[in-house]
């Protein structure tokens, strides 16, 4: 009969030492390549992942391994009144720094007594326009597959054109956190791939310098929806008697601007109670006043809102304002 004895082993009197073999480098292709992740959180959502003196941003990235950066406050991506939250490490590192900020945004969503539902939030992405087609695809079938694998919602807008300078486009994932993460994982290890994208990883998170290109040329800085918002200064009469943004300069560098709202959108930048107006008025740092009912810009039904503050507070209210109506817009054309 054969023995067992194992192969190592010539009889159990001289055991035969082998030295372990030295360690096996890792595959190239197994080597985590480093990424990153640009979203966009709201300025009170920033504060919550950011946490008191730093504690909650510092926790995160001690549990995933990632880096955590935010834009400065104020410092929104063109046309929101969002921050940018930018991520950076190996793929497995920025997904988990990534679910660790979702579910911190998500626990603090209210829910009402006896209400069973999970919270759910919107997830928007910050790619590059000319990384978008990796995850596209020839007639959207990778953007198609995803969906259908995830389960999660994926929506890419379009390209900005109104503001000059911007290259980037927004990719909003919608559904349970599981799907979501689902779905990012894919676009994520896809965009990895993709040279365009990660050319942009040490990209600044400042769109300082973008700006609202305006109708025909003028350098416009922000549009509301319904309103042109033109520069002027006092001594200008305005687009042929239309709603449009007066500039007055002070001694003191204080500003006033009067931009116009849709009549019936009013109510969306005031808030129950004025509970929306003071808000935008406490983060921004500048003073709102709306004009009463009936008062209209000259030859428009917009009610008249003026901003008063420094260049960078009445910027900060008007991108707020923006928001509020901009939202409103995209569920009529739903």
């Amino acid at each position: 009969m054969e023995s067992t004895e194992s192969s190592y082993v010539s009889s159990p009197e001289q055991p035969q030492k082998k030295s372990p073999p030295p360690p096996a480098s890792p595959p190239l292709d197994s080597v985590e390549k480093p990424t990153y992740i640009k979203l966009l959180v709201s300025n009170a959502a920033a504060g919550s992942v950011i946490g008191k003196g730093g504690a909650t941003i510092t926790d995160f990235q001690s549990q995933s391994g990632a880096r955590i950066q935010l834009s400065k406050n104020y410092d929104f991506f063109p046309g929101t009144s969002d921050r940018i939250i930018l991520i950076s490490g190996g793929i497995d590192d920025a997904l988990k720094a990534l679910e660790l900020i979702i579910a911190k945004l998500l626990s603090e969503i209210p829910t009402e007594d006896g209400d069973d539902a999970e919270p759910r939030m919107r997830v928007r992405l910050v790619v590059p326009n000319n990384a978008c087609g990796s995850i596209i695809g020839k007639g959207g079938s990778i953007i198609k597959s995803f969906i259908e694998e995830s389960h999660a919602g994926i929506k890419i807008s379009p390209l900005d054109t109104d503001f000059f300078g911007l290259t980037d486009r927004l990719v909003t994932i919608t559904g349970a956190l599981e799907e979501q993460m689902h779905a990012i994982d894919l676009i994520l290890s896809k965009l990895t791939d993709d040279s365009h994208y990660l050319q942009n990883m040490h990209a600044p998170l400042s769109y300082a310098g973008v700006f609202f290109s305006g109708f025909d040329g003028i350098p416009y800085t922000y549009v509301l929806p319904y309103v042109a918002t033109a520069a002027y200064n006092s001594t200008n009469h305005g687009l042929n008697g239309a709603g449009v943004k007066f500039q007055h300069n002070k001694e003191d560098h204080t500003n006033s601007v009067t931009i116009g709202v849709a009549d019936e959108h009013i109510g969306l930048v005031v808030g129950r109670g004025g509970r929306n107006i003071m808000e935008i008025s406490q983060n921004s740092g500048a003073r709102i006043k709306i004009s009463d009912r009936g008062d209209f810009m000259s030859g428009t039904n917009d009610r008249k809102i003026t901003i008063t503050g420094s260049q960078r507070a009445i910027h900060a209210a008007e991108d707020m304002i923006m928001r509020k109506v901009s939202y409103a817009s995209e569920r009529e054309t739903d």
